[in-house]
This record gives structure tokens, C-alpha cells and sequence, in this order.
């Protein structure tokens, strides 16, 4: 795997890595056929959510004494830090949980939303580390044959134990998270969108930091982006008949206009994001997109924009982009919709799936798939069949009025709407952490507003 290149397009070149995922699925193997309550869940995961245990993990601890803790490095783990009696192990070159070695006893943390809705809805009575609105909420919720299995929810941070933070104000918390989720979106001028959200973050960083601050927002976004799209509350309704909430999401992605790109970046920059690899779909697909990741709370951005070959290899995240007289796929959508920042809200959210098993149960609860765009062995992908917004004429007569689009394209928009949003189907093998650029520009393509008129 290339990290870093003199081109950037080189850069974060990521590619499988079985022996790392052999080695965490023969541990997960090994604690479910330990572990009959565990393995119950796993069931009730994939029966009923479509997911995998595996997918679910924050964390695994082998004690010193188990020979699996001296094949880490063998696999592409490395020594990251010292905790209070264990030592923390990180494999970067894929999405991997990390593993801590201490002297207990072998034990998975599966990630939870939220503490109490995952005990609520399987009906456990246990002790809780870590207070409610707490950063980090621990819980040992099953015991097995030398094993155990806890639960965690976190909220910006990277500790494995309650003790090592410190407390933030519980009220100022509620106080952020309420103006984010409640935010103005809509604004006669993008520039005051992002400058009035801007200080929302910026108030909320003040008193509660930039990762707890990070993990709040995306919060906020999803639940917006549920409220207009079927699929996501379909979905999500079954996650939460066992308490997990969204805490397998995989990216978060945002379309953007040209004009408004340098400000989304900066943004995310200022939320803790850096800038990791990027796509061009070719001179014909017109688009290119910024993947961004925030370290700490694990949360992958996936911005979209129109681009031109001739941008592609400048700084383009940073240096800004001039606003031109046609429009492309990303650059319509924002039109219509207005940007996902702003107006409009995630164009998708995806998450970790078994994929064939949430493929036929969509289907059973009335929610189609499409075609998958990606099908490979380590990684699958489809979009939900996309949720149809409607279109304001405010919109549609601006576009007119530019010329971007044609008299009969706006009729179609007034009539029928546009496709707003999707939830992404992915599944995830040999801890493949890219993306497959072919198969996303194909399905960029076929979500373009002027192909999808209903016949």
C-alpha cells in the first residue's frame, strides 16, 4: 500500500489484506463458539439487520498469555501506545479494530450508538462504566468459556477506558447537539450557510473540543438525511430492534458545488479531517471526489464535485474552483437540491452489510435495490433505489435563467421531481479500505437528474 506519492492521484493506493482479516475472523469464530449469548446476538445480527458480527467490533483484547497475541506483527499489526496495563496494537493498512494485550481475558467490545438502547432492547440489567453523555460508556454484557463480550459507546474519542478522560459538561452537550440537529439550512446565499454553521462548530469546539464536536455533527447530519429517505428509516429501525443504532457506518457522503468546495473542505478541516486519497471518473464523467477522514472518531467523508482533467491534479480541495457555464451529475443535484452541506443534506449514507442478506431483506420489507456497482471479492456495493425529491420552482427557473438546463428538463423536474438520496449497501472483505473509482463512476452516471425520468 502507497500511502504517499509525488502524484497524487498515486497516493493511498489501498489494497487487501487476507492474512490481517483471516486472523480477525478465526478470532471472531472462536469467541462466538465460546461465547453462546455472543453468538445468539451474531444470529440475531445477521437474521434481522442484514449485518455481520464482525463488522460491529471496537476493539478486541487477547490476554499476554495467548499465543494469537504473538502472531500481531505477523499479520500487519504494530505497537501503537501503552494504556494502564495494556498495550495497544493498530493494523493501518485496512479497516481492522484495534487489539489490545493485557492480562485479562480474551474479550470482544462490539460499537453501540448508544449504551442504553442497546440494553433496553435485549433486555440487560448490567453496570455501566462511564456516566450517561459520557465520552466512553463501557459494559460487560456477556461471560463465556474463558471470555467475554462487552459493549461500547463513544463519542470522540479513542480510549478504552473510562478513567483515562475527563468529564465534559453533560448540559453543554445537549446544548450543541440540539443547535446542530435543529440548524437553518436554507439561506438566499451559500456564503452566510457556511458562515452561520461555522460558528455553530466553532461555538461547540470552544467548550467541547474538536472530536466530540466532529462526532455530534455527523450525528445531527444522519438524522436529517434519515428524515428524507425511506430506506435509511427502514434500515435503521431494524439496527435498532437490538439497540446498535448506526455504529457501522462506513463514509458519509457529500455532494458539493464547485464554488462551495474549498469551503466544505475547510470545514471538514476544521473538524479534524486530513485529505486522503481522491478520484477522477474521466474526461467524459466529469466529477472527481476528495476522501477525507477524521482519525479519531473513525468518521470517512466521500465529497463529490464537478471537475475538469485539467484541475485534477492541483490542490483543488484547497485552491477553489471557478464556477463555469455548464453543469455535470454533482453539480445538477446541487442545483436542484441545493448542496448536501447546506440545503439538500447527505446525497448517501453507507454502512457495513452482509450484502446479499440486506439485499433480500430490503426486498421483504418493500425497499429495492439497484444494480450493484461494484462486485468484487472484497468489496460489494449497491445504492438503494433513490428516494424522489420534489424540486422548488425558485430553483428550477435559476437554472433556466443560467441556461444549464433546457424548457423540457424543467418540466420534468416540476413534474416529477429529482433523486435526492440513497442508502449504500457495502460489504467489506480482506479489510479493503478504498473505494472501486470504475464502479462509482458508473453509478454516478446512472443517478444523473437528466437520465431518471419516470415512463
Amino acid at each position: 500500500m502507497t500511502l504517499q506519492a509525488n502524484n497524487a492521484l498515486q497516493a493511498f493506493q489501498w489494497a487487501p489484506q487476507p492474512d490481517a482479516w483471516n486472523f480477525l475472523r478465526n478470532l471472531a469464530e472462536d469467541f462466538l463458539s465460546s461465547c453462546p449469548d455472543a453468538k445468539n446476538l451474531a444470529e440475531r445480527m445477521a437474521d434481522q439487520t442484514g449485518t455481520r458480527f464482525v463488522d460491529w467490533i471496537d476493539h478486541v483484547r487477547l490476554p499476554r498469555r495467548d499465543a494469537r497475541a504473538r502472531q500481531l506483527s505477523d499479520v500487519g499489526y504494530q505497537a501503537e501506545n501503552n494504556g494502564p496495563g495494556y498495550t495497544v496494537f493498530v493494523n493501518d493498512n485496512g479497516m481492522f479494530p484495534p487489539v489490545l494485550v493485557w492480562d485479562g481475558t480474551f474479550e470482544i467490545a462490539i460499537k453501540v450508538e448508544f449504551m442504553a438502547d442497546f440494553l433496553a432492547a435485549n433486555a440487560l440489567q448490567r453496570d455501566v462504566s462511564g456516566a450517561p453523555l459520557f465520552q466512553l460508556r463501557t459494559c460487560r454484557v456477556f461471560t463465556g468459556r474463558d471470555c467475554a463480550m462487552s459493549a461500547v459507546e463513544r463519542h470522540g474519542t479513542r480510549a478504552f477506558e473510562a478513567t483515562e478522560l475527563t468529564s465534559k459538561n453533560p448540559i453543554k452537550m445537549l446544548e450543541h447537539l440540539e443547535k446542530l440537529r435543529a440548524h437553518k439550512r436554507d439561506f438566499d446565499s451559500d456564503d452566510d450557510g457556511f458562515d452561520a454553521t461555522n460558528k455553530l462548530i466553532d461555538a461547540a469546539i470552544a467548550d467541547l473540543g474538536r472530536d466530540l464536536t466532529c462526532d455530534l455533527f455527523f450525528a445531527a447530519e444522519r438524522e436529517y438525511w434519515m428524515r428524507r429517505n425511506h430506506a435509511a428509516r427502514v434500515q435503521k429501525a431494524r439496527q435498532d430492534r437490538l439497540g446498535l443504532g448506526w455504529a457501522n457506518h462506513d463514509h458519509h457522503t457529500y455532494r458539493s458545488s464547485r464554488r462551495n468546495f474549498k469551503l466544505l473542505v475547510a470545514t471538514w478541516e476544521k473538524l479534524g479531517f486530513h485529505c486522503r486519497e481522491r478520484f477522477y471518473a474521466g474526461r467524459e464523467a466529469g466529477w472527481g471526489a476528495q476522501v477525507m477522514e477524521q482519525p479519531v472518531t473513525g468518521i470517512i467523508t466521500f465529497n463529490d464535485v464537478d471537475l475538469t482533467p485539467d484541475e485534477l491534479m492541483g490542490d483543488f480541495s484547497h485552491d477553489g474552483l471557478q464556477e463555469r457555464n455548464t453543469l455535470g451529475t454533482v453539480g445538477l443535484w446541487c442545483g436542484l437540491h441545493g448542496d448536501s452541506f447546506l440545503q439538500a443534506g447527505m446525497h448517501h449514507l453507507e454502512a457495513m452489510f452482509d450484502f446479499d442478506a440486506l439485499r433480500k431483506q430490503l426486498e421483504e420489507d418493500g425497499v429495492k435495490t439497484m444494480k450493484p456497482f461494484t462486485n468484487f471479492t472484497y468489496l460489494r456495493q449497491a445504492f438503494t433505489e433513490g428516494e424522489r425529491w420534489p424540486v422548488s420552482e425558485k430553483r428550477i427557473q435559476r437554472l433556466l435563467d443560467e441556461r444549464l438546463i433546457t424548457t423540457k428538463q424543467a418540466d420534468q423536474f416540476r413534474e416529477q421531481g429529482a433523486i435526492g438520496s440513497h442508502l449504500e449497501n457495502l460489504e467489506r472483505n480482506d479489510g479493503f479500505k478504498g473505494f472501486n473509482q470504475t464502479g462509482v463512476s458508473e453509478i454516478i452516471a446512472a443517478t444523473d437528474p437528466r437520465k431518471n425520468v419516470r415512463v
